[in-house]
């Protein structure tokens, strides 16, 4: 888990404990994806940091290279446009939360203090079943779908 502010020493000791070199591009998408606390697409990374004058393809190969080395998630919540947000050091499965999207301007919210609980049906599908790696919760929110309706 990063520090509330994620400075440019965590991001180095993570990618290294990751065994990534700790090049400035990946610094700095690692340092972004803490300080936000949600799922980016990789044109809102490089927007975020267009500051620093990063090629969109370098920022593309580092979200996956970071996320093939377990650092972030690869979301793919069924808009056609892949997310990738920061997991908790040390988690080793893919879904640790479920994700809410609202329908009518695409905002996503990650419901870290919700519980959603599935129960499968017992037998053979649940065998085949697998595993779940992502949870999302589509709706109105509060801004598109106001209270009293």
């Amino acid at each position: 888990m990063p520090p509330s502010e994620p400075d440019a020493t965590w991001a180095k000791q993570a990618l290294r404990d990751a065994a990534l070199r700790a090049t400035a591009a990946r610094v700095a998408v690692l340092k972004l994806l803490g300080s936000m606390g949600i799922p980016m697409s990789h044109a809102e990374v490089v927007e975020a940091l267009t500051e620093f004058g990063f090629d969109q393809s370098t920022l593309f190969r580092c979200l996956n290279e970071i996320a093939d080395a377990g650092l972030v998630s690869r979301l793919d919540l069924g808009d056609q446009t892949r997310r990738f947000e920061l997991r908790k050091m040390g988690e080793k499965v893919e879904f640790t939360h479920p994700h809410f999207m609202c329908v009518d301007c695409g905002e996503l919210t990650c419901m870290e203090d919700f519980s959603v609980q599935i129960s499968p049906s017992r037998g053979p599908r649940r065998d085949k079943l697998g595993t779940i790696t992502e949870i999302m919760i589509r709706g109105h929110c509060g801004n598109c779908f106001p209270r009293g309706r």
